[in-house]
């Protein structure tokens, strides 16, 4: 089974993380069949695309859940080391997704950066999903801040 490109804004990393926006109630099963074995998710559990019983949904199909909770408007750098710390002991492959991948894809490339990679690539990787830096949006406010401390 081919990854499910139809999850909104899927990304393979190179480094066999997947990522994504919100998952839907058919999203678990397809997961564990590619062999995600751990989700994180960064979106709130209140938000309306949030996927109801999401832990328990991917527990009942083998898939260990990590929530670490990011408020759209208040991203921190405790939140992106929760996350690396969270990476660092998963056991197996592992999926992390918020509702539309900006959280996701915004706190890689501060952790790919950390790793090493030139910001060049670490942006390029960012903004194929969405380009907080270079966004007018008043959202984009705190994520700027996020990005360029």
């Amino acid at each position: 089974m081919g990854d499910p490109s139809d999850i909104r804004n899927w990304q393979r990393r190179a480094d066999g993380i997947t990522t994504s926006g919100r998952l839907e109630k058919g999203d678990p099963p397809r997961l564990a069949a590619i062999g995600i074995r751990h989700v994180v998710n960064l979106a709130l559990d209140d938000h309306p695309e949030a996927l109801p019983g999401e832990a328990a949904a991917l527990a009942a199909h083998g898939i260990g859940y990590t929530h670490i909770p990011v408020p759209f408007d208040a991203p921190t750098r405790g939140h992106v080391a929760e996350l690396a710390r969270v990476l660092a002991e998963a056991d197996g492959p592992v999926h992390v997704h918020c509702i539309m991948n900006w959280r996701v894809t915004a706190f890689f490339y501060l952790l790919d950066i950390e790793a090493g990679m030139a910001e060049r690539e670490a942006r390029a990787r960012m903004t194929a999903i969405w380009d907080p830096l270079s966004s007018e949006d008043p959202r984009a406010a705190p994520w700027k801040a996020l990005l360029n401390p």
